[in-house]
This record gives C-alpha cells, structure tokens and sequence, in this order.
C-alpha cells in the first residue's frame, strides 16, 4: 500500500554486528596499512579513535610503519589528535597538510624519524576523491611556484623523503600538478550518530570534512572504515541527512563525551550547528585596542558588499569580529575550508567551526569552489615576507608549521590581503589620540631578503592578476610590479625610522598616505 511503513528486515542486526570498542576497532589496523584519518583541529576529529591507536601500540608494539594521511591540521598543539600517533615506529610516512597543532608529529618530521610530506590541504582531501573513484591521482594548478612544486621540492619535508608523489605535466597547452594516487586501507572519521543501517549523520557537529571521500576511498581499496559516533539512532535517519552510508562502514564506536567534544575548546556548542536565532547573530565581545585589533580592522576595509571571503586563522579572526561590529554580515559571506559558510567564524582551537553559518558543506566541494575562483576575497597570516612579496607560513628552520589550505587560498582569490605584524617577539603598541606608538620592538623581524620556504608565489600571484595587499600595525604594502610598494602608514610612525630601515630590501614608496583614523579608534 501507498505509503505504508514497510520494516526493514534485519536493520537492528546490520548495526549491532558493527558495534564495537575504539580498542576492539584499531585491533584491526594491520602494519604497514595506509590510514587516513578525518579532522579539522579537533571538530571532526576521532579522538577515541587515535587515543586508542597510541594505547594499543605502547602495549603491544604494534601496528608498526603505518601511512598516515591527513588534509586539515588535527591536534591541540599538546597531545590529542594527531599527537597520539608521533611514535617512529608506528608511523612510517606521513602525508598531510598541516602540522602545527601536531607538534609531535613535526618533530619527527623534522629529525627524519619518519618520510614526510607536506601537501596542500584542498589537494589531499580531493585526492581521497580521487582515490575512491579510482583515478589516478589529482590533478590540479594548486600548488605551482610554491614549495609543493617538483621544481622546489615537491612537498617534501626531510632528506628521508625521497619518492616523488608529485609531477608536472603538460595538458592542453598548460602546466599542471600531478598528486599521484596511492591505496587507501584504514579509514578513521567520526560522525555525530549511526542508525540502525550503520549509516552516519553529522546533524550536530560542526563541519562534515572529508568523511565521505575517506570512506569510499578505503572501502573502495578493499580497507575498512572505522567511525566513532556520539550517540546511536532508534529509527533509520532521513536519506538527506546521511553523509556516509552504512554499506561503507565496517565498524561503529560509541565514544565518551570526553573523546567526543565539538571542539577542542568546547565540550559543546549548538551555534555551530543551528541557524541565527530571530534576532540576528549576537554581537561578540570588542577586541582590544592592540596591533591585532589594528590590523584586523584595517583589512576589514577591503572587504566589499557582495563579497564571498576566507578568513585564515590567527590575527585574521579578528576580521569576523570587526565585520560584526560594523555590520557587514548581511552584505558579505564568511567561509571556511572546512565547509561552513556565513556565520561568524570561531577562532583558537575551535578554528573550522562557525556560529550560526547558512550552510555546510563537505570540505572537498568547499575546495573545488576556492579552487575554481569562487572567493572573492581572502585574509589570511604572514610569518614571513620577503623582497619578491613571496609569503612563508609553513616552515621557518626547525620549526613545522605546514601549509594547510593557505596556497588552495591564495592561489584562487580575486583579493589577498595577508595580515601580520611589522616585527614579533616581544613587539608593543600604544594608541592615543588616534596615533601609534611602538613602546617596544619585536626582536623578530618578519620581513626578510628570502623566505625560507615559498608558501605563497608572487610572481604566481601576478601572472594570474591578483590583488595582494600586505597589511601591518604600522604600513600597508601593495604587491607591485616589482615588489613591494608601501602605500599607507600609521599616524605617529616615522617613514623612514620605523619601516624602511628596519627592511632588509628597498621598497617603492608612494606619496605618503595615513592608514584610515577609524583603524585607530576603539
């Protein structure tokens, strides 16, 4: 009969088969197995997971040279995420995107206790893709004239590393990257629930990820999928929520509320998850009047009505927050490349979340929109620049901060504006009657002759007729034909004092032009 509830027989079984402990699951991680682990900071992230990979290794020296792979940075910069798997005999290779929350990790990294590579965040998810379809690997402009480059380097992180898992190739006239495919075996991901069918819903987390991509892709190589959930469904959920089929998952974990936060700064948060309420998106709590604020609020500037924007982590969020007070959230969309967009984008350790977004995607799709053009604008960080206006963000000497999606970012906006201050290390601002003081230098200059590693091209940037702007507490610079090109400076700066003898390079200066006195006001 039309409409009747028809039972489906032997669903209850198909979930109760796969039920398991995190201990139970990794019990069937083999060594040498290739394990692709899903995660944004800790939103997303299968805690229970990875914790009880590390324990089963420390007890029974097992498994052993283990593949980890890996698109968004997942840790806490201590010990959960990723941390729990920095063991060298554990993990053979590593193949992420970013590792600056996974300190551990980058050490080994670093001293060649591993092979390490480090790839841009947009590429590895879309290669999980790829993997799953059974093409032969990713191909894609992401990632020309930067370190990703075979040309310099081919991601590769130490001397250990030597298979090159990245070529050039020519198709139709132009240059293009080519990330190679390899077997996926393990997949470790995380949902909010699991039904009766074994299929997962993310309906109160706060971003999707790559779970999906990650479980074809190790179903797909004949692997098996793991995933934790926060709770067990009594009914079938809707077909439209579901983000990974039961066919697809060979084992469900129940986890703890500990191992099963929202964020690694938050137990729970239902602004992730939900819309507006009726009275628009609470104001948040004024930034101080500091070289963060300053800079936050000066690139704030460029943003246009209309614009759709990615706002980078570190003193980019304080971009969201200014937007916010100037009430901008109607006229301009937020996003993150983990998926969500609108909203206000959260900041520290529950970076990948937003409050109150209008939607959420699966962080592959939000990628094939950056990677198309779709960004109209995007702020990101700068740790180093140098003569070329060529940025670097993912290594400086021994420390591994990887690139995450900054080169998916900066080689697809329409408009660039990288934010950062003059000097680091101990810098100190004062304002005053809308003028600024530095009180105290930085012992750490970020501008320098050549950047230890090319995160972001600049010959690239101009080849593709970008935008790119460079904003400080004290100057805003402008990538010109050449290179740098100082446009503003702050009232109460000395020109020449305070920016151009403190650069190790000449730069072309314009009629001198003050930063707006708004960027100076609380």
């Amino acid at each position: 009969m039309i409409g009747a509830s028809i039972p489906i027989a032997g669903t209850r079984d198909r979930l109760r088969a796969k039920l398991c402990t995190a201990d139970e699951a990794v019990a069937l991680i083999g060594s040498g197995r290739t394990v692709a682990c899903g995660g944004f900071v800790g939103a997303g992230h299968p805690e229970a997971l990875s914790a009880a990979l590390e324990q089963r290794f420390l007890r029974e020296h097992a498994p052993t040279d283990l593949t980890l792979v890996y698109a968004a940075g997942q840790g806490d910069g201590a010990h959960r995420g990723l941390n729990h798997l920095a063991h060298p005999q554990l993990v053979r290779r590593v193949i992420g995107g970013h590792w600056g929350l996974a300190p551990k990790l980058g050490a080994m990294a670093i001293a060649g206790a591993c092979e390490a590579y480090n790839l841009p965040q947009g590429v590895v998810c879309q290669l999980l893709r790829d993997i799953a379809a059974g093409r032969p690997g990713c191909i894609t402009h992401i990632g020309l004239g930067t370190f990703v480059d075979p040309l310099h380097g081919g991601g590769r992180i130490n001397a250990r590393t030597t298979e090159p898992i990245v070529e050039r190739i020519e198709l139709g006239g132009r240059t293009w990257l080519w990330y190679h495919a390899f077997p996926v075996h393990v997949g470790l991901i995380r949902a909010a629930a699991a039904d009766p069918l074994g299929n997962l819903i993310m309906d109160d987390e706060a971003m999707v990820g790559d779970v999906l991509a990650i479980a074809q892709a190790a179903h797909n190589c004949g692997g098996i999928v793991l995933a934790q959930v926060g709770r067990l469904l009594e009914a079938p959920a809707d077909p439209h929520l579901v983000r990974v089929p039961g066919i697809l998952v060979d084992r469900v974990v129940l986890a703890d509320a500990t191992d099963h936060a929202i964020t690694f700064a938050e137990q729970t948060n239902a602004s992730y998850h939900h819309a507006a309420p009726p009275g628009g998106i609470p104001r948040p709590a004024a930034l101080p009047l500091d070289e963060r604020r300053i800079i936050a609020a000066r690139a704030c500037d460029e943003l246009t009505p209309g614009a759709i924007a990615n706002i980078g982590i570190g003193i980019p969020e304080g971009i969201a927050c200014i937007a916010c007070e100037r009430g901008l959230l109607d006229d301009v969309t937020l996003t993150l490349e983990s998926g969500p967009i609108g909203g206000v984008p959260a900041g520290g350790l529950s970076f990948g979340a937003s409050a109150f977004p209008h939607a959420i995607v699966d962080q592959p799709a939000q990628f094939d929109f950056y990677d198309g053009g779709g960004l109209d604008f995007a702020a990101l960080g700068a740790a180093q620049i140098d003569r070329n206006g060529d940025v670097n963000v993912s290594r400086f000497g021994d420390r591994l901060a990887g690139v995450g999606g900054f080169i998916n970012i900066t080689q697809t906006a329409k408009r660039l504006v990288f934010c950062g201050t003059f000097t680091a290390g101990g810098l100190a601002v004062e304002v005053s009657g809308g003028h600024l003081r530095i009180a105290s230098e930085g012992r750490t200059r970020k501008f320098v002759e050549r950047v230890d590693q090319v995160s972001f091209s600049a010959a690239r940037a101009r080849e593709l007729g970008q935008a790119v702007m460079y904003v400080t507490e004290r100057a805003v610079f402008r990538l010109g034909a050449q290179g740098l090109e100082v446009v503003e400076v702050a009232p109460g700066i000395d020109l020449q004092t305070q920016v151009l003898d403190l650069l190790p390079f000449p730069v072309v200066v314009h009629a001198q032009k003050a930063m707006p006195a708004h960027v100076f006001a609380s």
